[in-house]
């Protein structure tokens, strides 16, 4: 007995189905590519690319369920509905976890709702596809802003110290961050000439960051402090 065979499509079919799918496909990289573009200014893994596919990918499954189920069939949504399952092992793909925080989780959540504003446009909801992507991006953008400058929102930073003599470096380090009730997390440690560096991250407040600042900066067992936002943070 043959095989049930797969649905065939005449050109005619093939190109009116093209003419409303070009639009909703556009859109798709368009709204993914608003996202991935703020993705990319922060240096992130899923970026510009990264969340076009994915929107465009979601409009696609979207509008191919229905086609693919047929009229008949009462179940239109069976393939897009596996779009979430998908979308949540790449997710699972960007999230690290270290030995004192976890990264990652913003954009695992990016990408999540990217796919669902593909499905948005490969359904033909152009308006609440842009109304969502909006809203990531303030999201995104603004919101993290505000919870940087915030007193307190905590977020690390990268401090990197030089001295001519290690222990007495090192000893006004640890009483600085003693006073504030920190752990030392040394990230790197190496000699430069005569000067000593070491680099370590502290996890803190805006206010709390300016107060270590000074403080280290202050010290006559430094001749030179810098600090620096850690790209990895979302």
């Amino acid at each position: 007995m043959l095989a049930t065979l797969p649905n065939h499509f005449t050109t005619i079919e093939q190109l009116a189905f093209s003419q409303g799918t070009t639009t909703r496909l556009l859109m798709a990289c368009a709204m993914g590519g608003v996202i991935g573009m703020e993705r990319e200014w922060r240096h992130k893994a899923s970026g510009l690319r990264t969340n076009m596919l994915i929107c465009m990918g979601a409009a696609l499954f979207t509008m191919l369920s229905a086609v693919v189920a047929g009229e008949d069939s009462s179940n239109k949504g069976q393939i897009a509905s596996n779009i979430v399952q998908g979308i949540g092992f790449l997710g699972a793909g960007l999230i690290l976890h270290t030995r004192s925080r976890v990264l990652g989780l913003t954009s695992a959540a990016t990408v999540w709702v990217v796919a669902a504003i593909g499905m948005a446009c490969g359904a033909g909801l152009y308006v609440e596809a842009a109304i969502a992507t909006g809203i990531v991006y303030i999201a995104l953008q603004f919101i993290g802003l505000m919870e940087a400058r915030s007193r307190w929102k905590r977020f690390p930073m990268i401090y990197e110290v030089r001295g001519t003599d290690e222990s007495t470096m090192f000893e006004e380090i640890l009483s600085v961050l003693d006073r504030e009730h920190l752990r030392l997390v040394i990230l790197d440690r190496d000699k430069l000439g005569s000067a000593e560096r070491v680099t370590f991250t502290i996890s803190a407040s805006s206010v709390r960051h300016k107060q270590l600042l000074a403080e280290l900066t202050a010290s006559d067992a430094t001749d030179r402090v810098s600090c620096y936002r850690d790209e990895e943070e979302e």
